[in-house]
């Protein structure tokens, strides 16, 4: 719950690209594993929600293991990746979603439709949609 928090508030920091992107599930386990003890150490007894955990960790950033450090920075860069990627697939796999499936409605029938041919899709949305998570 502590980790879940912290993916939550801090999602949205804007933050250099990763070169692959973790699902919310993998980011929660890895920051799980590196910061728990940091969190359960620093920020014992405080109350969840708006970012507190977030807050607490870098108000304490001097004690913070080094180990949770790189882990968290890895994780938001690759959070601020993958949201980047599902906020500019429609822009970027436009001219695929003419070309490869016209006449196919439905977001998440195109994004099957643009997945199943990938080998005919441009590098460009290929790319976003595997950064986005989505294949």
């Amino acid at each position: 719950m502590l980790i879940v928090t912290i993916v939550a508030c801090a999602a949205g920091f804007g933050m250099p690209a990763a070169a692959q992107t973790l699902s919310y599930a993998e980011a929660t386990t890895r920051l799980a594993d590196t910061c728990g003890g940091d969190i359960q150490k620093l920020c014992k007894g405080l109350n969840l929600g708006n970012g507190r955990i977030l807050e607490c960790l870098q108000q304490n950033a001097a004690k913070v293991s080094a180990g949770c450090k790189g882990s968290f920075a890895q994780v938001f860069q690759s959070i601020s990746k993958r949201e980047e990627a599902q906020s500019s697939y429609e822009q970027t796999c436009k001219r695929d979603m003419n070309a490869r499936c016209a006449g196919v409605k439905g977001d998440g029938f195109v994004l099957a439709c643009l997945v199943k041919k990938e080998k005919r899709v441009s590098p460009e949305c290929y790319q976003v949609i595997t950064d986005a998570g989505w294949r």
